[in-house]
Parts: structure tokens; C-alpha cells; sequence
């Protein structure tokens, strides 16, 4: 599995509506595009002293599919232009990390499993967008043992 990490800021002011533009457009459009090897895609929110800080984790079965997403030079952001508007800052490069450990996630499944889905206008499933406005927060899962 391949974890991309990608970050954006933008001012106190404008995080509600940057949200809102994650969850009712940009989200729903990289569910729209049907990427083979998309596992998952969450948005993490954090408020800061002076701005507030966004986190997107996305989960890719294979590097190919990585690749389908954000093309040949996949480090490179994937910032659509209305995000462009609203962001006072970004990651100009994503972060990829190969994973590690997939046996021990999978004696988590109770806990993860409660953790609520994002799901596009057609009802299909996808990634869950993680710790929103109006989410629940999920669970912590203990530490691996070890």
C-alpha cells in the first residue's frame, strides 16, 4: 500500500469554505474519475494560532495507481484552481510512504470499521474523509505491540 500525505493552509476565515469545497467538489470528483487502486481519501483538519492547516491521506493499492491520479510526475500537487483561490499556502509536492506493516491494520478492522465513510452522490463507497466539521471523531487503535 502507498500513503500520500499532502498539505494546505489557508486563514481562519476561509477554512469553512474550503471544506466545503473539499467535500462537495473535489472529492466527489477524484471518486468520479473510478481509480483503480484508490483505496481511501481522508481530510484531516487543524486550527493553528494564525491559520488553519488541512491534511489529505490518500491510500493507493500500487504506485501505478498513484500514478493514474497525479500523472507521470506524481510527487508533484494535485491543487485544482478553485482550491488555488481559497488556499493561503500548500505543499507544492505530495509525500509517498510505502507501507510496513499490513498484517497488524487487520486485527484493527473492528475499530476502523466505525469510522465514517465518505460516499459519492451515487452511493457508491469510498475512503472515509476523516475528522471534518459534523464527523465523529474515531477511535485512537492502540499502539502495535512491540
Amino acid at each position: 500500500m502507498i500513503l500520500r500525505l499532502w498539505r494546505g493552509w489557508t486563514t481562519a476565515a476561509a477554512a469553512d469554505a474550503y471544506e466545503d469545497l473539499i467535500r462537495g467538489t473535489i472529492f466527489p470528483g477524484i471518486l468520479a474519475r473510478r481509480i483503480d487502486g484508490l483505496e481511501r481519501i481522508e481530510l484531516f483538519r487543524r486550527a493553528l494560532s494564525q491559520e488553519v492547516e488541512f491534511m489529505t491521506l490518500m491510500r493507493f493499492e500500487s504506485w501505478e495507481a498513484v500514478k493514474v491520479f497525479a500523472g507521470s510526475d506524481y510527487e508533484v500537487s494535485v491543487v485544482p484552481p478553485a482550491a488555488r483561490k481559497i488556499l493561503a499556502r500548500f505543499d507544492e509536492r505530495a509525500t509517498h510512504y510505502e507501507s510496513g506493516v499490513d498484517s497488524w491494520a487487520s486485527t484493527c478492522a473492528p475499530a476502523a470499521a466505525q469510522r465514517p465513510s465518505f460516499r459519492p452522490p451515487d452511493g457508491s463507497p469510498a475512503g472515509s474523509t476523516g475528522l471534518g466539521r459534523g464527523s465523529p471523531r474515531p477511535r485512537r487503535e492502540p499502539d502495535p505491540p512491540g
